[in-house]
């Protein structure tokens, strides 16, 4: 009866440890699903691969699956896209230029200018 027992807990422990690694080589995947990454399928096939490689390239999944997030893209970046940048120094430097003629009309040292574009230089 014993060797039964023994038995069925080999099974046991072994379809355990089956799943558990199945699982675990499914964490960067689900990362991926939960970040919205556009690379999900890629990282879900790449983690199959890596259960043959012995998860050598796991590591790397999961630094890849947890580079990227929705609200901020890639890496380490406010969330705040490049031309949003632009927009609000465009914006200071339209505020800061009034201030400047405002200033230059009230104290009557206003020069005669040349039109600029939007780099600051003349025409």
């Amino acid at each position: 009866m014993l060797d039964y027992f023994a038995l069925g807990l080999l099974f046991f422990v072994g379809l355990v440890l089956f799943y558990g690694i199945i699982l675990l080589h499914d964490i960067p995947y689900e990362i991926a699903v939960h970040r919205n990454h556009p690379h999900q399928d890629a990282i879900h096939a790449t983690g199959w691969v890596s259960l043959f490689t012995l998860h050598a390239l796991w590591p790397f999944l999961w630094i890849w699956a947890m580079a990227y997030r929705e609200d901020r893209g890639w890496g380490f970046s406010d969330g705040k896209s490049g031309h949003a940048h632009v927009v609000h120094l465009e914006q200071q430097v339209a505020e800061l230029q009034s201030r400047v003629a405002h200033l230059e009309t009230a104290t009557g040292t206003a020069q005669h200018r040349l039109p600029t574009d939007n780099s600051g230089e003349g025409i």
